[in-house]
């Protein structure tokens, strides 16, 4: 199980807006997260329902200091962007993974994608497109709905040439899955079955997330166990990466309960 540490060079994340906006600040950030996260997600422009939209030169400029840096360092890099001209730059500096929330729908982009090596995290949102909104997406839908998109884009992925083995599935969480908290419950219960469908990687992102603020009446920065106690379960059904502000405390937890594990009847 891989744990990707969450880099927000932006102003208005909500959970760290503004926190690391400044390269200095961010490499700092990505460096301590480092110390217990097996890859760096960076960030540069924020995909929440009221966040303000970003130019992809303004997107390249935050994160291009950053990746060089933590290039030199040798660390594993992911870039959560959705703007083509932004991952078509993240291809030429080699990073590791490419995060998309939109899952790659863009086909004039597969030519590229198929030249790099980048594994690709396809991520699923109610949206389709751009950022999160506020849509109201019935529980009792949400599983089918994942299942049609992600057999359509892994189709697309795989017949322009890309690797099988480089997908992993992101199902989407919170806002990405609708307003309903119990819509992204619905999601973590399925776990097992969605990597069933597939037989692919999944990765889950439910860290700080509004789904789980609204069940426990927490500000962001208070959410923390919360969030751990969504992480832990996700494990528990078959993730193979979680995306998290708080690499340490998921590490820790994991040695925990291996140490428990072990030697069971």
């Amino acid at each position: 199980m891989k744990i990707l540490g969450i880099v927000n060079i932006t102003e208005d994340s909500f959970s760290d807006g503004g926190k690391y906006l400044a390269a200095e600040a961010a490499i700092a950030h990505a460096r301590a997260l480092a110390q217990d996260a097996d890859i760096l997600d960076l960030g540069a422009a924020s995909s929440n329902p009221d966040a303000k939209s970003i130019a992809p030169d303004v997107e390249i400029a935050r994160l291009a200091p950053v990746v060089e840096a933590l290039r030199k360092d040798g660390y594993s890099i992911s870039i959560d962007s959705f703007a083509p001209q932004v991952q078509r730059w993240a291809i030429t500096q080699r990073v590791d993974y490419l995060n998309d929330i939109q899952g790659f729908p863009d086909e004039a982009l597969y030519p590229d994608i198929v030249a790099a090596s980048a594994k690709l995290i396809v991520m699923h949102s109610v949206q389709g497109r751009g950022k999160a909104t506020r849509i109201n997406v019935p529980p009792s839908e949400i599983m089918e709905r994942i299942y049609r998109f992600f057999e359509k884009r892994i189709a697309a992925l795989t017949r322009a040439g890309v690797s099988r083995d480089r997908l992993i599935l992101d199902p989407g969480m919170g806002f990405f899955l609708g307003s309903d908290p119990e819509t992204s419950f619905t999601v973590l219960r399925a776990l097992a079955e969605l990597k069933r469908q597939f037989d692919l990687p999944i990765l889950i992102s439910v860290s700080r997330k509004s789904f789980l603020r609204k069940v426990t009446g927490r500000p962001p920065g208070e959410v923390g166990s919360a969030s751990l106690a969504a992480e832990l379960f996700s494990v528990l059904q078959g993730a193979d990466l979680v995306r998290t502000h708080a690499p340490k405390a998921l590490k820790d937890a994991l040695a925990v309960w291996a140490a428990l594990s072990r030697n069971q009847a």
